[in-house]
Protein backbone atom coordinates (compact mmCIF):
# COMPACT_ATOMS: atom_id res chain seq x y z
CA UNK A 1 0.00 0.00 0.00
CA UNK A 2 1.30 3.35 -0.91
CA UNK A 3 0.16 6.45 1.47
CA UNK A 4 0.20 9.44 -0.63
CA UNK A 5 -0.54 12.89 0.90
CA UNK A 6 -3.05 14.61 -1.51
CA UNK A 7 -4.12 18.87 -1.62
CA UNK A 8 -8.13 18.06 -2.23
CA UNK A 9 -8.08 21.79 -2.64
CA UNK A 10 -6.23 25.21 -2.77
CA UNK A 11 -5.99 24.81 1.03
CA UNK A 12 -7.17 21.36 1.96
CA UNK A 13 -5.11 18.13 2.32
CA UNK A 14 -6.30 15.01 2.98
CA UNK A 15 -4.35 11.00 3.03
CA UNK A 16 -5.37 8.42 1.33
CA UNK A 17 -4.43 4.77 0.93
CA UNK A 18 -4.05 3.21 -2.37
CA UNK A 19 -3.30 0.01 -3.34
CA UNK A 20 0.52 -0.34 -5.51
CA UNK A 21 -0.52 0.35 -9.27
CA UNK A 22 1.15 -2.79 -10.65
CA UNK A 23 -0.42 -4.60 -7.27
CA UNK A 24 -2.67 -7.56 -8.85
CA UNK A 25 -6.41 -6.30 -9.99
CA UNK A 26 -5.27 -2.45 -9.84
CA UNK A 27 -7.72 -1.12 -11.63
CA UNK A 28 -8.16 2.45 -13.20
CA UNK A 29 -11.01 4.16 -14.27
CA UNK A 30 -10.56 6.29 -17.52
CA UNK A 31 -13.93 9.01 -17.82
CA UNK A 32 -13.91 9.39 -21.36
CA UNK A 33 -12.46 6.50 -23.99
CA UNK A 34 -11.54 8.77 -26.78
CA UNK A 35 -7.78 9.51 -28.18
CA UNK A 36 -6.89 10.07 -25.19
CA UNK A 37 -8.14 7.57 -23.24
CA UNK A 38 -6.16 5.45 -26.28
CA UNK A 39 -2.50 6.70 -25.72
CA UNK A 40 -2.99 6.74 -22.03
CA UNK A 41 -3.35 2.61 -22.29
CA UNK A 42 -0.62 2.57 -24.25
CA UNK A 43 1.53 3.73 -21.58
CA UNK A 44 -0.52 2.13 -18.76
CA UNK A 45 0.49 -1.20 -20.47
CA UNK A 46 4.07 -0.97 -20.42
CA UNK A 47 2.97 -0.57 -16.01
CA UNK A 48 0.72 -3.58 -16.28
CA UNK A 49 -2.25 -1.20 -15.10
CA UNK A 50 -5.13 -2.13 -16.00
CA UNK A 51 -7.97 0.23 -17.39
CA UNK A 52 -11.56 0.71 -17.60
CA UNK A 53 -12.91 3.69 -19.82
CA UNK A 54 -16.63 4.69 -19.71
CA UNK A 55 -18.00 6.70 -23.10
CA UNK A 56 -20.72 7.97 -24.46
CA UNK A 57 -19.87 6.60 -28.13
CA UNK A 58 -19.98 2.49 -28.35
CA UNK A 59 -17.40 2.84 -31.01
CA UNK A 60 -15.42 5.08 -29.19
CA UNK A 61 -11.27 4.79 -29.78
CA UNK A 62 -10.70 3.04 -26.56
CA UNK A 63 -13.35 0.36 -26.88
CA UNK A 64 -12.03 -2.57 -28.75
CA UNK A 65 -8.35 -2.40 -26.81
CA UNK A 66 -9.79 -1.10 -23.01
CA UNK A 67 -9.55 -3.97 -20.57
CA UNK A 68 -13.39 -2.72 -19.49
CA UNK A 69 -15.13 -0.82 -21.91
CA UNK A 70 -18.79 0.41 -20.48
CA UNK A 71 -20.73 2.41 -22.95
CA UNK A 72 -22.81 5.21 -20.96
CA UNK A 73 -22.51 9.09 -19.79
CA UNK A 74 -19.70 10.40 -18.10
CA UNK A 75 -22.35 13.32 -17.51
CA UNK A 76 -24.85 11.08 -15.87
CA UNK A 77 -24.68 11.07 -12.15
CA UNK A 78 -25.75 7.70 -11.47
CA UNK A 79 -23.44 5.76 -13.76
CA UNK A 80 -20.82 7.18 -13.16
CA UNK A 81 -21.08 5.94 -9.65
CA UNK A 82 -22.61 2.58 -10.94
CA UNK A 83 -18.98 2.73 -13.17
CA UNK A 84 -16.34 3.81 -10.38
CA UNK A 85 -17.29 2.26 -7.04
CA UNK A 86 -15.22 -1.01 -7.76
CA UNK A 87 -12.31 1.06 -9.02
CA UNK A 88 -9.08 1.93 -7.18
CA UNK A 89 -8.48 5.06 -8.40
CA UNK A 90 -10.35 7.34 -11.27
CA UNK A 91 -8.81 9.99 -13.90
CA UNK A 92 -10.31 11.57 -16.79
CA UNK A 93 -9.76 12.13 -20.66
CA UNK A 94 -12.26 15.42 -20.74
CA UNK A 95 -13.23 17.47 -18.22
CA UNK A 96 -17.02 17.95 -18.85
CA UNK A 97 -18.11 15.00 -16.59
CA UNK A 98 -20.45 15.01 -13.45
CA UNK A 99 -18.89 16.46 -10.39
CA UNK A 100 -21.42 15.33 -8.16
CA UNK A 101 -20.77 11.97 -8.74
CA UNK A 102 -16.87 12.11 -8.28
CA UNK A 103 -17.31 13.96 -5.00
CA UNK A 104 -19.59 11.49 -3.63
CA UNK A 105 -16.16 8.49 -5.15
CA UNK A 106 -13.91 10.65 -3.67
CA UNK A 107 -16.22 10.58 -0.16
CA UNK A 108 -16.28 7.09 0.10
CA UNK A 109 -12.19 6.71 -0.29
CA UNK A 110 -12.08 6.76 -3.64
CA UNK A 111 -8.59 8.86 -4.85
CA UNK A 112 -10.47 11.00 -7.95
CA UNK A 113 -7.28 12.79 -9.91
CA UNK A 114 -8.03 15.78 -10.95
CA UNK A 115 -9.75 16.69 -7.91
CA UNK A 116 -13.74 16.86 -8.20
CA UNK A 117 -13.72 20.35 -6.69
CA UNK A 118 -11.05 21.80 -8.77
CA UNK A 119 -12.48 19.97 -12.29
CA UNK A 120 -15.81 22.49 -11.17
CA UNK A 121 -13.72 25.43 -11.19
CA UNK A 122 -12.23 24.56 -14.81
CA UNK A 123 -15.51 23.19 -16.14
CA UNK A 124 -16.69 26.96 -16.10
CA UNK A 125 -14.45 29.10 -17.61
CA UNK A 126 -15.55 32.28 -16.30
CA UNK A 127 -14.68 30.42 -12.51
CA UNK A 128 -11.67 30.12 -14.20
CA UNK A 129 -10.64 33.79 -14.90
CA UNK A 130 -11.54 34.43 -11.09
CA UNK A 131 -9.30 32.21 -10.05
CA UNK A 132 -6.52 33.51 -11.92
CA UNK A 133 -7.29 37.23 -10.67
CA UNK A 134 -7.66 35.86 -6.86
CA UNK A 135 -4.25 33.99 -7.77
CA UNK A 136 -2.24 36.67 -9.31
CA UNK A 137 -1.93 34.65 -11.90
CA UNK A 138 -1.33 36.49 -15.68
CA UNK A 139 -4.22 37.01 -17.74
CA UNK A 140 -6.33 38.89 -19.85
CA UNK A 141 -8.41 41.42 -19.07
CA UNK A 142 -12.02 39.79 -19.07
CA UNK A 143 -15.98 40.66 -18.02
CA UNK A 144 -18.44 38.18 -16.86
CA UNK A 145 -21.84 38.61 -19.12
CA UNK A 146 -25.24 36.62 -18.30
CA UNK A 147 -26.62 37.16 -21.73
CA UNK A 148 -26.34 38.76 -25.23
CA UNK A 149 -28.07 42.17 -23.78
CA UNK A 150 -25.17 42.51 -20.90
CA UNK A 151 -22.32 41.49 -23.62
CA UNK A 152 -23.77 44.13 -26.19
CA UNK A 153 -23.20 46.74 -23.19
CA UNK A 154 -19.32 46.31 -23.18
CA UNK A 155 -18.38 47.76 -26.43
CA UNK A 156 -15.43 48.89 -24.19
CA UNK A 157 -14.03 45.64 -24.28
CA UNK A 158 -14.00 45.36 -28.21
CA UNK A 159 -12.61 43.36 -29.75
CA UNK A 160 -13.20 40.86 -27.69
CA UNK A 161 -13.49 36.84 -27.86
CA UNK A 162 -16.74 35.52 -26.20
CA UNK A 163 -16.20 32.18 -24.51
CA UNK A 164 -19.49 30.01 -23.52
CA UNK A 165 -18.74 29.50 -19.73
CA UNK A 166 -19.93 26.01 -19.53
CA UNK A 167 -19.82 23.19 -22.50
CA UNK A 168 -16.73 24.74 -24.40
CA UNK A 169 -13.82 22.68 -26.50
CA UNK A 170 -11.52 22.56 -29.19
CA UNK A 171 -12.96 26.29 -30.56
CA UNK A 172 -16.85 25.21 -29.91
CA UNK A 173 -18.76 27.82 -27.79
CA UNK A 174 -16.46 31.04 -28.71
CA UNK A 175 -17.52 33.63 -31.07
CA UNK A 176 -15.12 36.42 -32.11
CA UNK A 177 -16.40 39.73 -31.62
CA UNK A 178 -14.81 42.40 -33.76
CA UNK A 179 -16.77 45.48 -33.27
CA UNK A 180 -20.61 46.36 -32.99
CA UNK A 181 -21.33 44.75 -36.09
CA UNK A 182 -20.80 40.97 -34.99
CA UNK A 183 -22.59 41.93 -32.17
CA UNK A 184 -25.66 39.88 -34.18
CA UNK A 185 -23.29 36.76 -33.64
CA UNK A 186 -22.88 36.95 -29.28
CA UNK A 187 -23.85 34.04 -27.28
CA UNK A 188 -27.25 34.65 -25.33
CA UNK A 189 -25.80 32.51 -22.58
CA UNK A 190 -23.55 32.86 -19.30
CA UNK A 191 -20.02 33.88 -21.14
CA UNK A 192 -16.58 34.99 -20.66
CA UNK A 193 -15.98 38.55 -22.48
CA UNK A 194 -12.15 38.30 -22.92
CA UNK A 195 -10.30 41.53 -24.47
CA UNK A 196 -8.27 40.53 -27.13
CA UNK A 197 -4.33 40.27 -26.64
CA UNK A 198 -1.61 41.90 -28.92
CA UNK A 199 0.58 39.00 -29.03
CA UNK A 200 3.82 38.04 -30.62
CA UNK A 201 3.38 34.33 -29.98
CA UNK A 202 0.80 31.32 -28.97
CA UNK A 203 2.60 28.75 -26.66
CA UNK A 204 1.64 26.22 -24.01
CA UNK A 205 3.27 24.35 -21.32
CA UNK A 206 2.31 20.92 -19.96
CA UNK A 207 3.21 20.83 -16.63
CA UNK A 208 2.32 17.81 -14.18
CA UNK A 209 2.00 17.78 -10.35
CA UNK A 210 2.57 14.09 -8.20
CA UNK A 211 0.12 13.01 -5.31
CA UNK A 212 3.35 13.82 -3.12
CA UNK A 213 3.44 17.47 -4.34
CA UNK A 214 6.33 16.90 -6.49
CA UNK A 215 6.52 18.94 -9.86
CA UNK A 216 7.46 19.35 -13.30
CA UNK A 217 7.34 21.16 -16.85
CA UNK A 218 8.12 20.24 -20.31
CA UNK A 219 9.76 22.65 -22.27
CA UNK A 220 7.54 25.35 -23.75
CA UNK A 221 5.94 24.66 -27.17
CA UNK A 222 4.83 27.06 -30.31
CA UNK A 223 1.32 26.56 -31.43
CA UNK A 224 -0.44 27.28 -34.90
CA UNK A 225 -4.18 27.33 -34.96
CA UNK A 226 -6.33 26.26 -37.64
CA UNK A 227 -8.24 30.03 -38.11
CA UNK A 228 -11.59 28.49 -39.70
CA UNK A 229 -12.16 26.05 -36.62
CA UNK A 230 -9.95 27.37 -34.29
CA UNK A 231 -8.11 24.72 -32.83
CA UNK A 232 -4.22 23.64 -32.83
CA UNK A 233 -3.18 22.63 -36.25
CA UNK A 234 0.54 22.67 -35.96
CA UNK A 235 2.97 22.90 -33.13
CA UNK A 236 6.68 23.12 -32.58
CA UNK A 237 8.92 22.14 -29.81
CA UNK A 238 10.95 24.17 -28.72
CA UNK A 239 9.26 27.08 -29.42
CA UNK A 240 11.42 29.91 -31.45
CA UNK A 241 11.82 32.08 -28.00
CA UNK A 242 14.72 33.34 -25.71
CA UNK A 243 15.57 30.99 -23.03
CA UNK A 244 14.12 33.53 -20.59
CA UNK A 245 11.09 33.66 -22.08
CA UNK A 246 10.65 29.67 -21.88
CA UNK A 247 11.75 29.96 -18.24
CA UNK A 248 8.89 32.50 -17.41
CA UNK A 249 6.30 30.63 -19.19
CA UNK A 250 7.57 27.46 -17.25
CA UNK A 251 7.39 29.12 -13.96
CA UNK A 252 4.08 30.56 -14.55
CA UNK A 253 2.56 27.19 -15.71
CA UNK A 254 4.20 25.76 -12.39
CA UNK A 255 2.57 28.68 -10.62
CA UNK A 256 -0.63 28.25 -11.51
CA UNK A 257 -0.71 23.92 -11.23
CA UNK A 258 0.40 25.15 -7.73
CA UNK A 259 -2.08 27.44 -7.04
CA UNK A 260 -5.04 24.90 -8.15
CA UNK A 261 -3.36 22.03 -6.37
CA UNK A 262 -4.31 19.33 -9.18
CA UNK A 263 -2.14 15.98 -8.86
CA UNK A 264 -2.00 14.98 -13.00
CA UNK A 265 -1.44 16.61 -15.96
CA UNK A 266 -2.31 20.39 -16.78
CA UNK A 267 -1.98 21.69 -19.62
CA UNK A 268 -1.10 25.62 -19.93
CA UNK A 269 -2.38 27.74 -22.74
CA UNK A 270 -0.49 30.94 -22.71
CA UNK A 271 -0.17 34.38 -24.86
CA UNK A 272 3.30 35.99 -25.60
CA UNK A 273 2.78 39.58 -25.92
CA UNK A 274 4.73 42.20 -27.84
CA UNK A 275 5.58 43.13 -24.76
CA UNK A 276 7.32 40.18 -23.86
CA UNK A 277 4.50 39.30 -21.00
CA UNK A 278 2.90 35.55 -20.39
CA UNK A 279 -0.79 35.26 -19.73
CA UNK A 280 -2.69 32.28 -19.22
CA UNK A 281 -5.54 31.58 -21.81
CA UNK A 282 -7.09 28.70 -20.74
CA UNK A 283 -6.03 24.95 -19.03
CA UNK A 284 -7.23 21.31 -19.20
CA UNK A 285 -6.63 19.41 -16.32
CA UNK A 286 -5.53 16.43 -18.49
CA UNK A 287 -3.05 15.26 -21.41
CA UNK A 288 -3.53 17.97 -24.55
CA UNK A 289 -2.95 18.40 -27.67
CA UNK A 290 0.26 20.59 -26.89
CA UNK A 291 1.59 17.68 -25.58
CA UNK A 292 1.41 15.34 -28.66
CA UNK A 293 5.03 15.66 -29.62
CA UNK A 294 6.02 14.17 -26.12
CA UNK A 295 5.53 10.44 -27.31
CA UNK A 296 8.32 10.37 -29.43
CA UNK A 297 9.79 13.74 -28.74
CA UNK A 298 10.85 13.91 -25.13
CA UNK A 299 12.19 11.34 -22.59
CA UNK A 300 8.86 10.70 -20.55
CA UNK A 301 5.46 11.62 -22.52
CA UNK A 302 2.62 13.43 -21.25
CA UNK A 303 0.56 10.17 -20.86
CA UNK A 304 3.46 8.24 -19.07
CA UNK A 305 3.77 11.87 -16.61
CA UNK A 306 0.52 11.62 -16.43
CA UNK A 307 -0.08 7.89 -15.21
CA UNK A 308 3.15 8.38 -12.73
CA UNK A 309 1.17 11.88 -11.16
CA UNK A 310 -2.00 10.32 -10.25
CA UNK A 311 -0.61 7.05 -9.22
CA UNK A 312 1.79 8.61 -6.69
CA UNK A 313 5.55 7.48 -8.43
CA UNK A 314 8.15 9.73 -9.14
CA UNK A 315 7.86 12.03 -12.39
CA UNK A 316 9.50 11.27 -15.26
CA UNK A 317 12.28 13.45 -16.88
CA UNK A 318 10.71 15.75 -19.40
CA UNK A 319 14.04 16.44 -21.11
CA UNK A 320 13.86 16.71 -24.80
CA UNK A 321 14.82 14.53 -27.12
CA UNK A 322 15.27 16.46 -30.34
CA UNK A 323 13.12 18.70 -31.78
CA UNK A 324 10.02 17.60 -32.24
CA UNK A 325 6.69 18.61 -34.26
CA UNK A 326 2.79 17.39 -34.44
CA UNK A 327 0.47 17.90 -36.99
CA UNK A 328 -3.18 17.35 -36.17
CA UNK A 329 -5.07 15.40 -39.33
CA UNK A 330 -8.38 16.95 -38.92
CA UNK A 331 -11.34 15.69 -41.06
CA UNK A 332 -11.35 17.62 -44.92
CA UNK A 333 -14.19 20.16 -45.05
CA UNK A 334 -17.12 18.69 -47.24
CA UNK A 335 -16.10 14.78 -46.50
CA UNK A 336 -18.43 13.43 -44.25
CA UNK A 337 -18.68 9.35 -43.90
CA UNK A 338 -16.25 6.03 -44.20
CA UNK A 339 -12.78 7.76 -43.30
CA UNK A 340 -9.98 7.82 -45.42
CA UNK A 341 -6.48 9.03 -45.31
CA UNK A 342 -5.26 10.13 -48.46
CA UNK A 343 -1.68 10.31 -48.62
CA UNK A 344 -0.52 8.40 -45.56
CA UNK A 345 1.55 5.87 -47.27
CA UNK A 346 3.75 8.89 -48.74
CA UNK A 347 4.54 10.49 -45.42
CA UNK A 348 5.49 7.09 -43.90
CA UNK A 349 8.50 7.46 -46.30
CA UNK A 350 10.21 10.07 -44.67
CA UNK A 351 12.24 10.27 -41.94
CA UNK A 352 11.59 10.94 -38.22
CA UNK A 353 7.60 10.99 -38.81
CA UNK A 354 5.41 9.03 -36.64
CA UNK A 355 1.59 8.81 -37.33
CA UNK A 356 -1.28 8.22 -34.94
CA UNK A 357 -4.73 7.05 -35.94
CA UNK A 358 -7.41 7.24 -33.75
CA UNK A 359 -9.85 4.82 -34.61
CA UNK A 360 -12.27 6.55 -35.44
CA UNK A 361 -14.12 4.72 -38.33
CA UNK A 362 -16.05 8.23 -39.82
CA UNK A 363 -14.88 11.50 -40.74
CA UNK A 364 -16.40 14.79 -40.71
CA UNK A 365 -15.33 18.55 -41.32
CA UNK A 366 -12.63 19.40 -38.76
CA UNK A 367 -12.95 16.48 -36.80
CA UNK A 368 -9.89 14.77 -35.10
CA UNK A 369 -8.90 11.84 -36.54
CA UNK A 370 -5.17 11.29 -35.67
CA UNK A 371 -2.27 12.82 -34.90
CA UNK A 372 1.64 13.10 -36.72
CA UNK A 373 4.41 13.79 -35.04
CA UNK A 374 7.81 15.01 -36.43
CA UNK A 375 11.23 14.33 -34.84
CA UNK A 376 14.47 16.01 -36.59
CA UNK A 377 18.18 17.71 -35.86
CA UNK A 378 16.02 21.37 -36.01
CA UNK A 379 13.19 23.09 -35.57
CA UNK A 380 13.62 24.00 -38.97
CA UNK A 381 13.57 20.74 -40.42
CA UNK A 382 10.96 19.67 -38.20
CA UNK A 383 8.89 22.44 -39.58
CA UNK A 384 9.48 21.72 -43.57
CA UNK A 385 8.42 17.93 -42.30
CA UNK A 386 5.31 18.97 -40.69
CA UNK A 387 4.23 21.23 -43.74
CA UNK A 388 5.03 18.21 -46.06
CA UNK A 389 2.98 16.39 -43.75
CA UNK A 390 0.56 18.86 -44.06
CA UNK A 391 0.02 19.06 -47.43
CA UNK A 392 -0.21 15.61 -48.17
CA UNK A 393 -2.05 13.70 -45.82
CA UNK A 394 -5.99 14.88 -46.18
CA UNK A 395 -8.60 12.89 -44.13
CA UNK A 396 -11.58 11.96 -46.55
CA UNK A 397 -14.00 9.72 -48.01
CA UNK A 398 -13.15 6.88 -50.35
Amino acid sequence: MILITRKISPVGYLCTMIRKPYQKDFKLGVLGGGQLGRMLLQEAIDLDVKIAALDPDENAPCHQIVHEFVHGSFKDKQTVLDFGKDKDLITVEIEHVNIEALKELEDSGIPVYPQPDLLAIVQDKGLQKEFYSKNNIPTAPYALVNDKAEAMERRDLLPFAQKLRKGGYDGKGVSIIRSEQDFEKAFDAPSVLEQFVDFEKELAVIVARSANGEVKAFPTVELEFNPEANLVELLFAPAEISDSIDEKARSVAMKTIEAFGFVGLLAVELFLTKDGDILVNEVAPRPHNSGHQTIEGNVTSQYAQHLRAILGLPLGSTDQVRPAGMVNLLGAPDYTGEAYYEGLEKVLGLPGVYPHLYGKSTTKPFRKMGHVTITADTVGEVKRLANEVKSTVVVKTQ
